[in-house]
């Protein structure tokens, strides 16, 4: 087996071919798949959706292979739309492997392959299993009862394609639960890779000048309902605090027109800008129902501290008093006072940013490393209760 550092390719008798869901966004999951390709360079990247324009830009320089689907454009941009037609895309996937690495969150352990697969899951489809969270306030009516018509016979196709798998990773311990909830699987927790950006601060002019020589507070999110950004912004909302939002999604239009002026929203920012706020902030804010929680990660490195929802993932990448605290509810007062006792603690970058360093990708990668050879070697015996 390579050790960390090294990577595992064809040469050593493992044909690895890795599986993403869809490649259309920025955000943690399409960084762990990067992680992947990089533990795994000469393995190909099977998807339904991907979109150069819309992803990090490494992918355009890899093997990545999508399906039929992906001829048509209006998708490319608008993943959410193509839900009815992604199960037929998945399972029109063949991949010639002899280990298939499975990043998803929903679809992509539906691809068919004869080989072995191994599935990270971010967690169970949260439209299936979750609909409330996923859909949060929505008043829409179409996507409600979309999901209403389609729940059940995707519940049927998404368990199928689960007890086909040869072994379950989760990103962190409430995603394990929710794994043997959904399927009856038992997983093993590995922590999603933290990956060191490369590139070099990048400052933002237009930032710059709204902010003067005001500090400010980070928000780093996807713009989806249970992310829970509008009670992050509600919660600045008549401090004289100021409040960077970083993201994109279905959510946007609504947040602009809730946010207050103390509120600025950007968007399709570069890894230099990012590490730019990141390097100037006062902290990281996240109300989010997490399955994971990357982002105080990424900010612990740079020595910030985080003030977040103490829930699912967050639960295992932040550790109260040393790298943030907990708010115990997504609302505002709730948030305004986890702040505010950010600003009262008086915070060790060293001891922040050694906290990081159990999330290195040369962990992850050498996690990745053990799991593909065992599965191969058939070490590794299927433990999902029929």
């Amino acid at each position: 087996m390579p050790t960390p550092g090294e990577h595992m390719t064809s040469h050593d008798g493992v044909r690895v071919a890795i599986a993403h869901d869809y490649l259309t966004q920025r955000g943690g999951a399409e960084k762990v798949v990067l992680a992947m390709a990089r533990a795994f360079p000469d393995a190909p990247i099977y998807t339904t959706l991907f979109e150069p324009s819309t992803t990090f830009p490494e992918f355009a320089n890899l093997d990545v292979r999508p399906s039929a689907l992906n001829r048509i454009g209006f998708l490319r941009k608008n993943h959410r739309a193509a839900l009815p037609l992604l199960p037929f895309a998945s399972s029109s996937i063949e991949i010639d492997a002899d280990v298939v690495l499975t990043s998803t969150s929903g679809w992509a352990h539906g691809f068919r392959t004869s080989g072995r697969t191994l599935v990270y899951c971010y967690s169970p489809a949260r439209w299936l299993y979750e609909s409330q969270m996923y859909l949060g306030q929505s008043r829409s009516l179409l996507k409600r009862v979309a999901l209403a018509v389609l729940s059940y016979p995707l519940r049927i196709w998404d368990r199928r394609a689960a007890l086909s798998a040869d072994r379950y990773l989760a990103i962190s311990t409430v995603v394990q639960q929710r794994i043997t909830d959904a399927y009856g699987i038992t997983s093993t927790v590995l922590p999603a890779p933290f990956t060191v950006e490369a590139a070099p601060e990048e400052p933002i002019p237009e930032v710059q000048a709204w902010l003067g020589d005001s500090g400010y507070y980070l928000c780093i999110s996807r713009l989806l309902p249970y992310k829970n950004v509008d009670k992050v912004m509600a919660a600045f909302a008549g401090t004289d605090r100021k409040l960077i939002v970083v993201g994109r999604g279905p959510e946007a239009d609504r947040l602009r027109k809730l946010k207050s002026d103390n509120v600025l929203m950007l968007s399709d920012l570069s890894s230099g800008q990012i590490t730019w706020l990141y390097q100037g902030c006062n902290g990281l804010v996240a109300a989010s129902y997490e399955d994971y929680g990357l982002t105080p990660i990424e900010a612990g490195y740079h020595g910030k501290p985080s003030a977040v929802l103490r829930w699912g993932g967050f639960l295992d990448t932040v550790d109260e008093g040393v790298t943030g605290v907990y708010f115990d509810q997504p609302q505002p007062d709730s948030i305004r006072e986890a702040v505010g006792a950010l600003e009262r603690t008086h915070w060790e970058p060293s001891k922040i940013q050694n906290h990081v360093e159990q999330f290195s990708e040369e962990r992850f990668a050498a996690e990745l490393y053990a799991a593909v050879t065992d599965i191969h070697a058939g070490r590794i015996e299927r433990t999902a209760s029929r």
